[in-house]
């Protein structure tokens, strides 16, 4: 019998229950998109029985990196063995601003440096913490075949029209929260990205174990 895959902490659950609940988010184009998404992961699975998924935003500072957790939680809570990623086509820092936002939601997050710190984020008791700082696609960190792309900028998604090594790709952009940064709606914003993106992964990941 294969090992139970680790479970979210309480407050991690507890969100994902009620994102569940609510379904995935977006009018009939942006469904689209995850059907796409949803489809592609399930035919990888179906030929391997696990998935690579590789989040794509330009600075890999903020929905790449919300993509990646996020996605994390989304496919161990449906019991699919799942590896994800993320990077960018620059490297800059992870955005305090969207570790912030998804500490809100639940992820134990520490970590210290300078320039482009390294942090540990946890979601679980019984998972390994997640390494997590700004990197391009192509970072040791990274897998270099057999993934799927999940492209969720549009800035990325025309850079880079092929990534190399990636069985599927799949654009799924969202609007950037940074364009708060600096405002009285800055913490909204965020909160929003990460509860659509949560809403989304959490559905993705349900069609996919089907």
């Amino acid at each position: 019998m294969p090992a139970a895959l680790p479970m979210p902490t309480p407050s991690l659950e507890q969100r994902f229950a009620a994102w569940d609940a609510a379904g995935p988010t977006g009018d009939a184009v942006h469904r689209a998109k995850l059907q796409a998404l949803a489809d592609a992961l399930k035919v990888e699975h179906q030929r391997k029985g696990s998935l690579d998924v590789l989040f794509v935003c330009t600075h890999n500072s903020r929905r790449s990196h919300m993509g990646q957790l996020l996605g994390a939680v989304a496919a161990a809570r449906v019991g699919l063995v799942a590896r994800t990623f993320s990077g960018g086509t620059e490297t800059t820092a992870f955005n305090p601003r969207a570790i912030a936002a998804l500490a809100r939601v639940g992820f134990q997050i520490t970590g210290e440096g300078d320039k482009n710190p390294h942090y540990r984020v946890n979601w679980s008791p019984s998972a390994p913490a997640i390494e997590a700082f700004s990197k391009t696609l192509d970072d040791a960190a990274n897998p270099t075949s057999d993934f799927v792309a999940v492209m969720t900028c549009s800035q990325a998604d025309a850079a880079c029209p092929f990534v190399k090594g990636a069985r599927q790709r799949v654009s799924v952009p969202y609007d950037d929260p940074k364009v708060a940064d600096g405002t009285a709606e800055e913490a909204q914003r965020y909160d929003e990205r990460v509860e659509q993106i949560g809403r989304d992964l959490a559905w993705v990941f349900r069609q996919v174990k089907g």
